[in-house]
C-alpha cells in the first residue's frame, strides 16, 4: 500500500505517523524529543524515528514509505530544507531535508515546513476550514502564531515569516509586557495561554493556577477569572481584526489550548470581533477540529504534495485525421 511518513516535531514529543493517500492514519507512534541532551540528540532522535518508520512501512505494506513530510517549529527554510533556528530545542541551520534524505538511502524525497503553517494546511483543507478558499488559522498555546490559507496553499511571506499574528503589537507602549522577540504588548503576551495563566495565577496567588483554571472560573461565574479573561479575549479581538481587515478571511479558525474552553471563548470572542468591524465582512470563526493531529496530518499532505509536484503529466495524445486520396 503506498503511504508516506510523516512527522510532527514539538518541543517535548515528536508525534509521527504513517500516512495513507486518504489522508488516514496506518501507523501513529510518539516520541520524547530529547531536548534536555541537546539539538544533537533532537536532530538523531528524528533521523531515526523516520528510519524506523520506512522498515515498519515496508515490512507491513510490502513497500517503502513513498516521500517523508516534516514540520518543526521556529524558523524554516523550506526552499532549502533548512531547520534555521528554534530556541525551544537549540539548534540553528540543520540540513534537515538533507540529513533525512541521506539516512533514508537517498532515494525518499522529504518535504519540510514550519510547524503551525503546516497544522494550518492540514485544518484548512480536511478540518475545520475544510472547502473555504481564504482563511486564517490562529493557535492560542504557549505563544500564538497564524497560518494564511489561501488557495488550498499556506502563504508562507517574502522571508517565511508570514502569518506572525502573535507579535502584533495590540497593547504598545513602555508599560506593554515584554515579549521574547524584544518587543512590547505583542498579541502572546497578553491573549495566549501561558499570559492568560499568569495573569490567574497573579489573581488567585496560586502558582499552579492555568487557563484551564480560569476558563472553568469564568464558566462558574467567578468575576476575578471573567476579568482576566475578557482582558485577554479583548487583546485578542484587536489582534484578529488587524488580520481581517488585511486579509479577508472567510474562515477564521482558532485552536491552540485555550480553544478548548468551547464557548466560554467562542461566545465572547465572536462578539467582540463583531463590535470592532467597521466596512469588513465578519468571517466564520470556528474551533479547530483536528486536535494535537493536525500537525502530523499536515506533515502527511506535505508528503503527498511533494510527490504530486515530482510526477510528470502524460501529454494527452494528439488526434489525427486520415485523409483518403
Amino acid at each position: 500500500m503506498k503511504h508516506v511518513i510523516a512527522l510532527d516535531v514539538g518541543g517535548t514529543a515528536i508525534k509521527a505517523a504513517l500516512v495513507a493517500a486518504d489522508n488516514t492514519f496506518l501507523h501513529e507512534t510518539r516520541r520524547a524529543t530529547a531536548r534536555d541532551k541537546g539539538p544533537d540528540a533532537v536532530v538523531a532522535g528524528i533521523l531515526d524515528l523516520a528510519a524506523e518508520l520506512r522498515d515498519l512501512g515496508a515490512d507491513r505494506f510490502g513497500e517503502a514509505a513513498s516521500a517523508v513530510g516534516v514540520a518543526v517549529p521556529g524558523i524554516v527554510d523550506t526552499a532549502t530544507g533548512t531547520a534555521v533556528y528554534a530556541a525551544n530545542l537549540g539548534w540553528r541551520d540543520v540540513p534537515l531535508r538533507e540529513m533525512l534524505g541521506a539516512r533514508l538511502g537517498g532515494a525518499t524525497p522529504v518535504a519540510l515546513g514550519h510547524d503551525v503553517r503546516t497544522g494550518g494546511l492540514a485544518e484548512g483543507r480536511i478540518g475545520a476550514g475544510r472547502g473555504a478558499d481564504r482563511f486564517l488559522f490562529v493557535p492560542l498555546g504557549t505563544g500564538i502564531a497564524g497560518a494564511i490559507g489561501i488557495g488550498g496553499r499556506i502563504e508562507e511571506g517574502a522571508h517565511g515569516y508570514a502569518g506572525e499574528i502573535g507579535h502584533v503589537a495590540v497593547r504598545p507602549g513602555p508599560d506593554g509586557p515584554e515579549c521574547g522577540c524584544g518587543g512590547r504588548g505583542c498579541l502572546e503576551t497578553v491573549a495566549s495561554a501561558s499570559a492568560v495563566s499568569r495573569a490567574w495565577a497573579a489573581a488567585t496567588g496560586d502558582p499552579a493556577a492555568d487557563a484551564a483554571a480560569c476558563a472553568a472560573a469564568v464558566a462558574a461565574g467567578d468575576p476575578r477569572a471573567s476579568a482576566v479573561w475578557l482582558h485577554a479575549v479583548d487583546a485578542l479581538a484587536d489582534g484578529l481584526v488587524m488580520g481581517l481587515t488585511l486579509l479577508d478571511p472567510g474562515t477564521l479558525i482558532i485552536g491552540g489550548g485555550l480553544a478548548e474552553a468551547g464557548e466560554t471563548l467562542f461566545a465572547p470572542l465572536r462578539a467582540a470581533v463583531a463590535e470592532r468591524l467597521t466596512f469588513q465582512k465578519l468571517p466564520l470563526i470556528v474551533p479547530a477540529a483536528l486536535g494535537d493531529t493536525a500537525g502530523c496530518l499536515g506533515a502527511g499532505l506535505l508528503a503527498w504534495d511533494l510527490l504530486a509536484a515530482h510526477t510528470p503529466r502524460i501529454p494527452h495524445a494528439t488526434p489525427t485525421t486520415e485523409v483518403s486520396a
